[in-house]
């Protein structure tokens, strides 16, 4: 499918660079879930990633995920929504995704467990958090973080099981490292029914999210190369 490396020998890669960097850290391999970020990758791509090992994988668009979904029979992959959520897409979300990893609003939050629990199907959800500030960026302020886990763990039908967080997109790897320690406090803090997954750290700063403490990373660029058109 690739030319010049396979995504099995990128992969080989990256699982080599997220067991050194959890060592470095003092942790185990198995701490750390990779989920391949298949946004404009074709399904044959795709397809190449699960043969070669992948389970999870992340969409940012509802309509995308439609279109690839049903090419992947794949009964034990656990699909992701890891781009924002519209309120209207909330619906369509529920029947795609097993983890909404963006919400930051309850009137978002509400209109996915209104759909969920008329379908009798709980969504796993995370709080998305912009610890960067960065306005482009979805995402709720740290400082509205808690109350909002709290908001929408009340919902029927939706399980919090933690955050979700982005580096800068430019910034210092002291930055990029302060940024991820921030992040991991606030997760931190959270209760315990809450505190199961951190979700930071992309192709580009994964190795440092790992370092402060992330237990999921989201990669896609360093899986399949330069994005593809689905088309």
């Amino acid at each position: 499918m690739t030319t010049a490396r396979s995504i099995a020998d990128n992969l080989s890669e990256i699982e080599s660079r997220i067991r050194n960097a959890a060592e470095r850290a003092g942790r185990r391999r198995e701490e750390i879930r990779l989920v391949a970020a298949t946004k404009d990758q074709p399904p044959p791509a795709i397809r190449e990633a699960l043969a070669a090992g992948v389970r999870e994988v992340g969409e940012n668009y509802v309509q995308e995920a439609a279109a690839k979904w049903a090419s992947l029979p794949e009964p034990a992959l656990v699909r992701h929504l890891i781009g924002r959520l519209q309120r209207n897409k909330a619906g369509k979300a529920v029947l795609l995704f097993d983890v909404v990893q963006t919400v930051d609003a309850i009137d978002v939050a509400r209109a996915l467990s209104r759909r969920a629990e008329a379908l009798g199907t709980p969504v796993e959800v995370l709080i998305e958090v912009n610890a960067t500030g960065e306005p482009q960026k979805g995402g709720v302020a740290p400082g509205g973080a808690l109350d909002l886990v709290e908001e929408v763990a009340s919902l029927p039908a939706l399980r919090v099981t933690g955050l979700m967080g982005m580096g800068p997109l430019e910034g210092s790897s002291l930055e990029v490292r302060g940024c991820f320690a921030a992040l991991a406090r606030l997760f931190g803090r959270l209760a315990p029914a809450h505190r199961r997954v951190l979700s930071m750290g992309m192709t580009g700063d994964f190795e440092t999210a790992i370092e402060e403490g992330s237990t999921m990373v989201r990669i896609g660029t360093g899986i399949f190369g330069a994005r593809r058109s689905s088309g």
